[in-house]
């Protein structure tokens, strides 16, 4: 039976608008072959009429949380969003890592609290680093994100997240491992430039396919079983720490790119991943 699917998109006015759209691009074609057509809806403007709803390309929500998140609170029980609201609010804010310490998954070390000159100098003693990373709690593409060295004057950050800066970044990368409809889809690694600490395409990170080890794939599912709700894709990254051990940097449940470019199968399977939850939603 066709269906249509609301996609979340950037905001209305939103400056990233055309770079999602493009983005978007190449799940349409999968989308349709599986009898489904992808309708971009502003985040702001809440549901739609479609079958279900996609927040998969709901971008800029980090500069608007007021009303993303008052949108996740009104989003009516009988209208379908993937990932569920219950996550999408849960992964909003970055202190989620603390959750997910406390249900056993290895993080990259974490300070959470308002950066000022004061806890950004006791954490370089904490983490025994002479480099820190300081962002917003609720961020995305390092957005306002900071390096910061030992003896540098800070500017004030409030609601931040404190990192040690990792040397692996520019070496073996993060690494990336992304599920789909439950599923292991495929991986990634991502590496900084000389020189540089993040890792996104704007700054030069390179992204090629990575087969993921028993070690990493059983963080990652750890990290997955943690969840407030089963995400029907998630993306979890993974850094090496100095002692040589794997850690959890970053789960993303809300918007995260899939690397299609990696995979052209990514746009198929998350089309029949979400085809199949609409076949067990219709009425037998």
């Amino acid at each position: 039976m066709p269906a249509i699917i609301d996609m979340l998109m950037p905001a209305s006015g939103d400056p990233y608008a055309e770079m999602a759209a493009v983005t978007l691009a190449p799940y349409h074609a999968a989308f349709a072959s599986a009898g489904m057509t992808i309708v971009p809806r502003p985040w702001d403007r809440g549901p739609g009429t479609g079958a279900t709803t996609l927040a998969l390309f709901a971008w800029g929500y980090h500069t608007r949380v007021a009303a993303w998140r008052a949108m996740l609170a009104a989003w009516p029980d009988d209208r379908l969003l993937l990932n569920p609201a219950v996550l999408l609010d849960w992964n909003t804010r970055k202190t989620y890592l603390s959750a997910l310490a406390a249900a056993d998954v290895k993080i990259v070390p974490s300070w959470f609290g308002d950066a000022d000159q004061a806890s950004v100098d006791a954490a370089f003693d904490r983490f025994g680093v002479n480099e820190l990373v300081v962002k917003p709690q609720i961020s995305g593409g390092s957005y306002c994100t900071a390096r910061i060295g030992r003896g540098a004057t800070v500017t004030p950050l409030a609601d931040a997240i404190i990192q040690p800066l990792l040397d692996s970044v520019g070496g073996e990368g993060e690494l990336s491992i992304i599920f789909i409809g439950g599923a292991f889809s495929h991986a990634a690694r991502k590496v900084a430039q000389p020189g540089e600490f993040r890792v996104q395409p704007q700054f030069g990170g390179v992204f090629t396919a990575w087969a993921p080890s028993d070690d990493a794939m059983a963080i990652a599912r750890l990290a997955l079983a943690a969840l407030p709700a089963a995400p029907l894709y998630a993306r979890v990254d993974l850094i090496r720490l100095a002692d040589g051990s794997l850690a959890l940097m970053e789960l993303e449940a809300i918007e995260p790119d899939l690397y299609p470019d990696i995979d052209a199968g990514v746009p198929a399977r998350l089309a029949s991943a979400v085809r199949a939850i609409i076949d067990r939603a219709q009425p037998q």
